[in-house]
């Protein structure tokens, strides 16, 4: 597995833990909703994990999700 560490994507994946929102962390990021997922997929696809758990318009941290936001607040 190769991982690149990209701390844009980490910035969007701390916002989007905060707001429970993807469209409310593209609103405070100042980036298109699009944007932002396409963001978190190549982040989930270079962690090799689900990050988050979407069920309707909130999204909830996966268990490997919770991990990553532990290890992303040390960083930001």
């Amino acid at each position: 597995m190769s991982m690149e560490l990209n701390l844009h994507q980490l910035e969007i994946f701390l916002c989007i833990a905060r707001e429970r929102s993807f469209s409310k962390a593209a609103e405070r990021l100042r980036i298109s909703q699009p944007s932002v997922s396409i963001q978190i997929r190549n982040l989930e696809d270079s962690l090799e994990v689900k990050l988050f758990e979407r069920l309707g318009r909130r999204v909830y941290l996966t268990r490997e999700g919770k991990v990553v936001l532990e290890h992303a607040k040390k960083i930001s």
